[in-house]
């Protein structure tokens, strides 16, 4: 890991400083955002700084990072606090009731949660992991009843000591979002944010665990509309009909992949028709018959249930005239499984 000097490290953290008191209006509330996870997260945690300076660029600047560790590199100037402890396991900050005592110094509004990858290193089951999940949630939720949490399916691992790794990174991921629709509340949502999807070990990591600046762009993006999404709080209704697009843009294929009793998988491809770059989509539709997803690759899931709203991974948002990708899901069905229609904006 790069190191740079306190005397750097000192100036960094003050132009951060400095950025920050001339960017959030005088007299509002910032939303405080706590970046909570391990070396991923804090160690430099790189994908902070371009995610803050994106925030920043898109006009996002009432915001406050916030954690009791400073910034720890990345050489460019932006609010570095975070919680991201090196080497730190989930079922450790949980068992040891140390998340409490970071949250009322900190007091969040948000938190994201790249967390467990230590847990998964030391081969604790999914379900522990998750547990501690649970108390972490419900300690966020003491602090904060309307606490909105950012739970990432973490980024995969490969490192040359675990040849396990992989493989039960995936049992992880794939156990998130069951745990995260029965522990999610109205008044404190938890939202999954698909780290893993697109992320390689081999161009994105440079040594099978720790993200490298590709790495750390992946990271960014993928985190983007998600805090986007919380930051502007409820939204509209997905059931409303969106807003008419002009002539161009971009169209929403579905396709049934697959079908089982009780379960199937759906694809949408999605096609830049216009005659311009698009930089982000959204695609939009409502499901007829009871069926629900649980499980989304290439894409976020920004609402679900009947009424669906998926919009772009961040890495697969901007598309050249003509240009296409697809995303792909995992859903329940009950009764009948009629093809819904996905509308592109």
């Amino acid at each position: 890991m790069r190191r740079i000097s306190a005397v750097l490290a000192a100036m960094l953290a003050a132009a951060a400083a400095v950025l920050f008191a001339t960017t959030v209006p005088a007299g509002a509330a910032a939303t405080r955002i706590m970046p909570l996870g391990d070396s991923i997260t804090g160690s430099p945690g790189c994908w902070r700084a371009l995610l803050w300076n994106r925030l920043q660029n898109a006009g996002h600047t009432n915001i406050d990072f916030v954690g009791t560790l400073p910034p720890q590199g990345c050489g460019v100037a932006h609010d570095g606090d975070n919680e991201g402890h090196g080497g730190f396991l989930a079922t450790n900050v949980a068992a040891q009731n140390q998340l409490p005592g970071w949250l009322s110094t900190t007091r969040p509004d948000v938190v994201l949660m790249h967390f467990g990858t230590n847990d998964v290193w030391s081969d604790i089951a999914p379900a522990t992991i998750l547990g501690a999940f649970t108390t972490l949630a419900n300690q966020m939720r003491a602090s904060n009843p309307a606490m909105k949490i950012l739970v990432a399916k973490i980024i995969p691992m490969n490192p040359s000591s675990c040849a396990d790794c992989a493989q039960r990174v995936v049992a992880f991921n794939n156990a998130i979002p069951a745990w995260a629709a029965a522990t999610t509340t109205e008044q404190s949502p938890i939202t999954v944010v698909d780290q893993w999807t697109g992320f390689s070990t081999a161009t994105d990591t440079y040594d099978g665990v720790h993200p490298n600046a590709a790495g750390d762009q992946k990271m960014a993006d993928t985190w983007y509309p998600a805090l986007v999404d919380a930051l502007a709080g409820p939204g509209p209704d997905p059931s409303d009909t969106p807003t008419p697009q002009p002539p161009g843009g971009c169209t929403a294929a579905y396709r049934n992949a697959g079908q089982w009793q009780g379960g199937f998988q759906g694809e949408v491809t999605v096609t830049n028709t216009g005659t311009a770059p698009m930089n982000g989509w959204e695609v939009r539709w409502t499901f007829a018959d009871g069926q629900r997803i649980s499980q989304i690759w290439n894409g976020t899931l920004s609402a679900g249930g009947s009424s669906v709203i998926v919009r772009d991974a961040g890495w697969n948002g901007t598309l050249a005239p003509g240009a296409a990708t697809t995303f792909g899901f995992l859903a329940s069905w009950n009764g009948a499984n009629p093809a819904p229609a996905p509308t592109c904006s």
